[in-house]
């Protein structure tokens, strides 16, 4: 290592330093560069002609060194220095610092810039070569001491996937203090969202569910569903044991052909143990409630209505089946379902499988009722008087059903009833994943809100909320519709009085109406 000049203090910061020096202690600023940039100056040659700040000192004008390349422009770390003085080529050779300093201010005198022998004018302080050419326009004195990379202020690394709404970041400012612009185009328009994490709110979600930046699993369209009609109201979730939900629903609006309002409401449970449960569910709900929305108007009774549907939903989920390669380990897709029909002062329900309807009055001193029986080995042990209701429940049979929907069933057997209440009350349809946490009609109605008459949907919610905190071992999903409900304005649908309306957003088999899956 060659021999450092004596230097009393540093010239950038005036701190004192010591014979041997190489750095100054407080700033970092490179002593030897300082010292080698004031030899250039006052004309002495740098001390012991040795290499200074990584780079070996050339005459002017000659060519670099054999398989060395020139840089294309100038780095204030590797070619320090003030007017008049030449870059320098880098050798690879030599020895390079991990974090290059910049160099320190040397005393510039009052005259125009110099140029090197076929450059342009160089940036602040380093005059441009034949084989390094400086930057037109940036040459002067620089206007302060020269920067420490190492102590510049760093910004907190961005996630580059998170939309930030403020301001764009200023525009980079060189070590001379120059500002770079920029020759992008500007932004039109705010940046381009995409779905965000529900758990951190800024990562994206890739096509497995799952956010790009936490990991946090992306819950599903049908983990959770509501709908609200003017009638009728229903919500869906998956529960808290299953890894989707296996439940449908499908509600909607009607009217008679002599204008009388009509209210739709369908729900479905997957069986497990088949396969396409989900889609099962799904299909059967949306072909029952079609068929009765096209029912009603036609004048059809509804008990034949509720007949037909059952039956549809039963077409609908063989179809399904037709389209399902064989699987010996598994059933053919089947489910549950169970429908309500409100109208003219009538309830009527169907079923087939376990799924249920009860009657909720909005007088409490009045008697609830359970609608439907299940097609279930509970079911049939109390009936063949083998066992009580709350024995054949509490066996590990219990809900093993004796009737379903499905390619595989043994016979359809479609169960239709009709009521006429006596006063005002809700209907609640629901899946096993909400009774079984309210079993009997008087657990049911005091699960019930005593504002679900007036606000259905404030019912649904806290129906399924109610089995959520019982455990939510199963997928919950409730319809809840108030009777009488309230009188709804007439509409007509392609100018034909008595046409079915469907109210909702379309569903996804492009037919209108509301429905969804929890």
């Amino acid at each position: 290592m060659p021999q450092l000049d004596q230097m009393s203090a540093c010239p950038r910061c005036e701190e004192p330093v010591e014979e041997g020096d190489r750095f100054c202690g407080a700033c970092g600023t490179d002593l030897h560069a300082a010292r080698a940039a004031a030899a250039a100056f006052d004309g002495t040659p740098p001390p012991s002609g040795g290499p200074v700040n990584g780079a070996r000192p050339r005459q002017d004008g000659a060519a670099p060194a054999s398989g060395t390349e020139a840089p294309a422009s100038p780095s204030p770390a590797a070619s320090p220095g003030g007017a008049g003085q030449q870059g320098r080529g880098a050798d690879p050779a030599a020895p390079q610092e991990d974090f290059p300093l910049a160099p320190a201010a040397a005393p510039v005198p009052q005259q125009a810039p110099a140029t090197g022998a076929a450059g342009t004018a160089g940036t602040a302080g380093t005059a441009g070569t034949a084989d390094t050419a400086g930057t037109a326009g940036t040459a002067g004195a620089p206007s302060g001491p020269p920067r420490d990379p190492r102590r510049e202020p760093q910004a907190a690394p961005r996630d580059p996937r998170t939309v930030h709404d403020e301001p764009a970041a200023p525009h980079p400012e060189h070590s001379d203090g120059t500002v770079e612009e920029s020759v992008s185009a500007p932004l039109s328009g705010p940046e381009p969202l995409w779905p965000r994490c529900v758990a951190c709110g800024t990562g994206a979600i890739d096509d497995d569910g799952y956010c790009e930046h936490c990991g946090h699993k992306q819950p599903r369209e049908r983990d959770h569903m509501e709908t609200a009609l003017e009638t009728v109201a229903a919500a869906s979730d998956r529960g808290l044991r299953h890894h989707r939900n296996e439940d449908f629903y499908a509600v909607a609006e009607a009217r008679t052909g002599e204008g009388a309002p009509v209210t739709i409401a369908v729900v479905c449970d997957g069986v497990s143990s088949a396969t396409r449960p989900d889609e099962a569910s799904a299909v059967a709900a949306r072909a029952a409630r079609d068929a009765l929305a096209l029912a009603v108007p036609r004048g059809s009774g509804p008990q034949d209505a509720m007949h037909e549907a059952l039956v549809a939903a039963s077409e609908a989920v063989d179809e399904l089946a037709a389209d399902t390669p064989p699987d010996p380990a598994r059933n053919a897709p089947a489910c549950t379902i169970v429908g309500a029909l409100a109208g003219e002062g009538m309830l009527t329900v169907g079923w087939v499988g376990d799924s249920r309807a009860y009657w909720v009055p909005h007088d409490r001193t009045e008697q609830p009722s359970r609608l439907t029986e299940d097609d279930s080995w509970a079911a049939q042990m109390v009936a063949a008087g083998l066992m009580n209701e709350a024995e054949a429940y509490a066996d590990a049979r219990a809900h093993a059903i004796t009737g379903w929907l499905g390619a595989d069933s043994y016979e359809l057997d479609p169960h239709t009833a009709t009521f006429a209440p006596h006063g005002p009350g809700v209907v609640v349809v629901c899946t096993d994943g909400l009774w079984n946490y309210a079993e009997s009609a008087q657990d049911m109605a005091a699960a019930v809100p005593e504002a679900a008459l007036s606000r259905p949907l404030m019912a649904a919610q806290h129906l399924v909320g109610y089995a959520l905190d019982g455990g939510g071992h199963d997928n919950v999903t409730v319809a809840v519709v108030p009777f009488p409900g309230p009188a709804a304005a007439p509409q007509q649908t392609d100018g034909a009085a008595g046409a079915a309306r469907v109210d909702g957003a379309a569903g996804a088999d492009g037919t209108g109406g509301a429905e969804h899956a929890g």
